[in-house]
């Protein structure tokens, strides 16, 4: 491929994960952030909103790096993630670091609680994660544990519907399996 060619393909893909990340930058909802902060942070609504917005942001890197068509796409998705994070008003130059830190103890939880294979089903440890960083009872499957994972499984699915809105999604003819398909 020319030189013009694959850098207009990369910068093709580099704006796609930018418009993906946009979608996971949306503030939480007032409800689901007083919720939280009832039931986990002791009143506290911003510490509950950014419990939201790291699971939030946390499951759309994880649905990039593991659902994307292409390989690349969960590099350069984390690549854009990082970007937001250092253009994020609400997070104060002094604290960059603290809060990347944050955030990529959130990834890591969130992507073990997504591929345990455990008794629990998944929105439960979602639920739960969530409900741990925030500092509220989680031990049991209570309904905070489950309004938490149908929450956290909701925002897994928003990031599925936006992955495929902005990088497309597979599709083969009718007649071939996927299963005849080469594999490269």
């Amino acid at each position: 491929m020319p030189i013009f060619g694959r850098w207009k393909a990369e910068r093709q893909l580099q704006d796609r994960a930018e418009r993906f990340v946009r979608g996971l930058l949306g503030e939480p909802a007032d409800g689901d952030v007083s919720w939280l902060a009832d039931v986990a942070t002791r009143g506290d609504a911003d510490h509950a909103a950014w419990e939201l917005r790291y699971a939030r942001r946390a499951l759309g890197l994880i649905t990039a790096q593991r659902d994307a068509l292409d390989d690349r796409t969960g590099a350069v998705v984390a690549h854009a993630m990082s970007a937001a994070f250092e253009r994020d008003p609400r997070i104060g130059r002094d604290r960059l670091e603290l809060a990347q830190r944050q955030f990529n103890a959130r990834l890591s939880a969130y992507r073990d609680a997504l591929g345990a294979r455990v008794t629990a089903a998944t929105g439960a440890r979602l639920g739960r994660t969530l409900l741990a960083f925030a500092g509220g009872s989680f031990r049991d499957v209570d309904a905070n544990v489950t309004r938490a994972g149908e929450l956290l499984t909701a925002y897994l699915a928003e990031s599925n519907e936006s992955l495929r809105a902005a990088f497309g999604t597979a599709s083969l003819p009718e007649h071939v399996p996927p299963s005849a398909i080469e594999r490269r």
